[in-house]
């Protein structure tokens, strides 16, 4: 990063919030035409250390590969700040479009209106951000997923049963969308008698869910918002000696196998291939100004020790 491109992209947000406008540098022009050549694209994932997400990292590497784009990939390591200086870098760094899974929806804005302003084309992925022109949003149907985890406890053990529920990051519109679906039905046939975050992170689910067993020593079934959390959950439920159904959400290998294995119930299975490719083919119709759509759902699947 020299000075001169910090120089330039400090006057064109100054330019911005007076109400100006710029042509943007030539470096930061999305390519056009019927052949993409020597296309950078910038990729910042939320975390790296979580086997949902390096999945999805790989999915798009090797589809950008497909394409012979390169890829650059940052990781954020679950902090806002460092992904918003993370995206500021892969802009100086002169990408032609960023790809951004989002640690904060919220957090994530500046990131995207710092691009928008030098007219790099914004897509994020799984998780979405609150303000910004993103292009696309590519995701699963998180709402329909949390309904679907419902559904399956209230299939399993009937209205009523006792349900605790892990929440992910605070800020991300996947806990949110998630926990929405959850609790349009949970709220009316299931009994949620507690509900506390942890942060998507495998040791937290571990830890959270022994506390919430000491104090709800009732519980019958737990909603976990992805598989990271859901696998700490059986481990706690596992010393407890108690038998309690617990649903994830996102379909990883280890929570596949976990299924396999008995102990976990189920999982909300993403389509982590289809989201990373689709996320290169979109950026790819965009440098060569096509329209593309807003949102592009991929379908989402309940998956059981059954269905495998």
């Amino acid at each position: 990063m020299n000075k001169i491109t910090h120089l330039l992209i400090a006057a064109l947000l100054l330019m911005f919030l007076n109400g100006c406008s710029l042509e943007p540098p030539s470096w930061a022009k999305a390519k056009s035409g019927e052949e993409l050549k020597d296309v950078r694209i910038g990729l910042s994932m939320s975390t790296l250390n979580n086997p949902f997400f390096v999945y999805l990292k790989d999915m798009v590497v090797q589809e950008a590969k497909k394409q012979g784009f390169e890829v650059i990939v940052v990781d954020a390591q679950n902090d806002s700040a460092k992904q918003n200086n993370d995206v500021e870098d892969l802009i100086q760094r002169g990408v032609d479009a960023v790809l951004i899974n989002p640690t904060d929806s919220s957090a994530i804005s500046t990131a995207v209106q710092t691009a928008n302003l030098v007219g790099i084309p914004v897509i994020t992925i799984d998780r979405s951000a609150d303000k910004g022109d993103v292009a696309s949003l590519i995701a699963s149907d998180n709402v329909v997923g949390g309904k679907m985890a419902a559904q399956y406890i209230i299939d399993q053990l009937g209205e009523g049963a006792v349900v605790a529920e892990l929440e992910g990051i605070p800020g991300t519109s996947a806990a949110r969308e998630r926990g929405e679906g959850f609790h349009s039905l949970a709220d009316t046939k299931l009994n949620v008698v507690v509900k506390q975050a942890a942060d998507f992170d495998r040791t937290k689910g571990l830890n959270v869910m022994e506390n919430l067993l000491q104090g709800n020593p009732n519980i019958q079934a737990v909603f976990a918002q992805n598989d990271e959390m859901a696998l700490g959950a059986i481990e706690a439920i596992s010393s407890s000696g108690k038998d309690i159904l617990v649903v994830g959400f996102d379909g990883s290998a280890d929570a596949l196998q976990a299924i396999k294995d008995g102990k976990l119930s189920a999982t909300i299975a993403q389509q982590f291939d289809l989201i990373g490719r689709k996320a290169v083919q979109t950026a790819a119709d965009l440098l060569q100004g096509k329209t593309v759509e807003k949102y592009i759902p991929v379908d989402i699947k309940l998956v059981t020790k059954d269905n495998m």
